[in-house]
């Protein structure tokens, strides 16, 4: 017995689907693609951006072309890929503030969760917890102590909104039950040296430019905000083994691509983007960046950004950002 016509359409619609996906993802990519820096060129999201852009044009039959859209946080650049085609022509560089965003952002033009494509994680960024040498406290447990004895007494300078160095500190706070002050300054410049100088008494600190400071005893380092140790300060221990489980914070940078995107094109990238991030030169480019390369799959990328999402939701609803 035959099946009925409606059932036939179906199935050839849905092998259409599939041999299109197949072909695509076969194919690809035919054209440039073009790369979405959401912020202006300079800084570590361009600099990671452009190297990765790179080793992958060095792949026969790929071009990459950097597209710097700078604005409004990173919205301006994300919206457009966001809006774009989803045929795997057009990528995201998403970063930590990707995650932020929808917490901070009202009337966000996308869905953070619904309009992309994870593609894969690329690097997770270490931030060290450095206290100036005058706080009397030489690890992460006393200074919760020293913190709990002296209500709101500690400050810690950061530049606001967004920044890992605010977040860092509010989820420290969080979860260890503490108060401290926040002291805004106008760029990480002036924050590091409000902490060097004594002016305030800690700071969430990008690692690389704190490392020479930690190794002159200009400031001491209690932790590194990490799932596991760096390699950059192999005798640090993490903040969450020093005395606070569970604590991670990162800067962490991704690839993203516009929702409804064909699996097999997602597949190809993600392919393509692992065997980048794990060659010997990239990985050593990253780590002395402080960037510990975090490559993985779309589903586990998919994930990560979904568990940002909430942990930063609820730690900012906390404190009332």
């Amino acid at each position: 017995m035959m099946p009925p016509c409606n059932t036939i359409y179906a199935l050839t619609a849905a092998l259409t689907i599939v041999m299109v996906g197949e072909v695509a993802g076969q194919s690809y990519p035919h054209k440039p693609i073009r790369f979405v820096v959401p912020y202006s060129p300079g800084g570590p999201t361009d600099t990671v951006s452009r190297l990765i852009g790179q080793k992958l044009g060095e792949t026969p039959g790929w071009q990459v072309i950097i597209d710097n859209r700078g604005g409004g946080s990173g919205i301006v650049g994300t919206e457009l890929v966001a809006r774009a085609a989803p045929d795997g022509y057009t990528m995201l560089l998403g970063s930590f503030a990707f995650a932020i965003n929808p917490v901070l952002v009202k009337d966000l033009p996308y869905d953070t969760l619904k309009d992309f494509a994870p593609v894969s994680l690329l690097t997770q960024g270490v931030i060290a917890l450095v206290v100036h040498p005058g706080v009397q406290a030489s690890s992460v447990k006393e200074l919760i102590a020293l913190a709990k004895s002296r209500p709101a007494a500690l400050n810690y300078s950061t530049t606001g909104g967004g920044a890992s160095s605010h977040l860092g500190a509010l989820l420290f706070q969080s979860m260890t039950g503490i108060k401290m002050t926040a002291v805004n300054y106008s760029g990480a410049g002036p924050g590091s040296l409000a902490v060097l100088t004594g002016e305030v008494h800690l700071s969430f600190h990008s690692i690389v430019p704190a490392i020479p400071f930690i190794k002159t005893g200009k400031l001491r380092v209690l932790g590194v905000s990490s799932a596991k140790r760096t390699n950059l300060l192999p005798d640090v221990p993490t903040i969450a083994e020093a005395g606070v489980p569970g604590y991670q914070v990162t800067q962490w940078y991704g690839i993203l691509l516009p929702g409804r995107t064909s699996p097999p094109v997602i597949s190809r990238l993600n392919q393509e983007i692992v065997r980048v991030v794990e060659r010997v030169d990239v990985k050593e480019n990253l780590i002395a960046q402080g960037l510990e390369p975090a490559p993985s799959s779309p589903a586990e990328f998919s994930r990560y950004i979904s568990t940002e999402v909430t942990k930063w939701t609820r730690v900012l609803k906390e404190f009332g950002s």
